[in-house]
C-alpha cells in the first residue's frame, strides 16, 4: 500500500509493559480513482482508518470526501484501486452486502423518513435483521443512548428539529450494527450547541467500540473528537496525522481553522 503525506502507523496504543502495539486497520484504500463522466473525483487516493479510531476526513467543497464515502459504501463505482474492510476487498460489492459486514453509511442531509414516526425510522435500520427480538434490543440501545428520541417515539421524523433529526439519522444506523461508521457533514445546517450534542454523540459511540470516518466541514469540531484526520485536495490526500499535529499545522490552521487553533 502506498502511504499519504504526513501518515505513520494507523494508531498504536501502549501496553503496560511500555511497548507500542499496532491496532488492526479497519479499512485500508488504496490508489482510489473514481470518475463522473469526464470529471475525475478521486486520484489515486489512499488512506487507512485504524479499528476504534474516529477520523476525520477535511478539505473544501468538490475535493472529493463525500465521493470517498460512497465508493467505500459501494454507492458509487471506482475505476482503479481498492477497498479492504476488516480484511476483506468490497471495491465490487453490492451496498446491501457491505451494510451486512457492518459498514453503514449516513448521508449527508440526515434524510429521515418524513412521515414515519421516530420508532418506524429506527426499525428501518434494521431491515437486514432477522430476529425480531433482536431488532428490539437494538432499538432499545439506541433509545437508552438518545433518550430524547425515546421521548418522541411517537412523534413523525418530519417534525423533528434539525438536530434531533440527525441523531435520528445517527440512531437508524446504529440499528444495523455497524463496526464502521461512515457519517457525511454530520454537523451541516445546526447550530453551535446542536454541533456540540453530536460530536459528542459521536465520541460516545466511538467509546462504545464503533469505529468512524467522519466527513466534516467544521474542521475545529471534527479535530476535537478525532484520532487522526486526512485533508483532501482534488480528489488526493494531501495531508495526514494526528488530529493534534493537524490541529496545529500552519496549513490547516489557515485553510480550515479560520487562522485559529482548535
Amino acid at each position: 500500500m502506498t502511504t499519504p503525506p504526513g501518515y505513520d502507523n494507523p494508531r498504536a496504543t501502549v501496553t503496560p509493559g511500555g511497548r507500542e502495539e499496532a491496532v488492526m486497520a479497519a479499512l485500508e484504500i488504496d490508489g482510489l480513482d473514481v470518475h463522473y463522466g469526464g470529471v475525475h473525483a478521486l486520484r489515486g487516493l489512499t488512506l487507512t482508518v485504524g479499528e476504534g479510531e474516529v477520523v476525520a476526513l477535511l478539505g473544501n467543497n468538490g475535493a472529493g470526501k463525500t465521493t470517498t464515502l460512497s465508493a467505500v459504501s459501494g454507492l458509487v463505482r471506482p475505476s482503479a484501486g481498492t477497498v479492504v474492510f476488516m480484511g476483506r476487498d468490497i471495491t465490487r460489492a453490492r451496498p446491501e452486502a457491505i451494510v451486512r459486514a457492518g459498514l453503514v453509511h449516513v448521508p449527508e442531509g440526515r434524510r429521515v423518513f418524513s412521515t414515519l414516526t421516530v420508532h418506524e425510522n429506527l426499525q428501518l435500520g434494521g431491515h437486514l435483521v432477522r430476529d425480531q427480538a433482536e431488532l428490539r434490543r437494538r432499538v432499545e440501545r439506541v433509545y437508552a443512548l438518545l433518550p430524547r428520541l425515546a421521548e418522541r417515539r411517537t412523534q413523525q421524523g418530519g417534525t423533528l428539529s434539525g438536530g434531533e433529526q440527525q441523531m435520528l439519522a445517527i440512531g437508524r444506523a446504529l440499528v444495523s450494527g455497524p463496526r464502521l461508521l461512515l457519517l457525511d457533514e454530520p454537523s451541516m445546517g445546526l447550530a453551535p450547541l446542536v454541533v456540540a450534542s453530536v460530536m459528542d454523540l459521536i465520541r460516545r459511540i466511538n467509546a462504545e467500540g464503533v469505529t468512524v470516518l467522519l466527513v466534516e466541514q467544521n474542521a475545529k469540531a471534527a479535530l476535537k473528537i478525532a484520532h487522526r484526520g486526512y485533508v483532501i485536495e482534488d480528489g488526493r490526500c494531501a495531508l495526514g496525522g494526528p488530529a493534534a499535529e493537524l490541529a496545529g499545522d500552519p496549513r490547516v490552521v489557515e485553510a480550515y481553522l479560520g487562522g485559529a487553533r482548535p
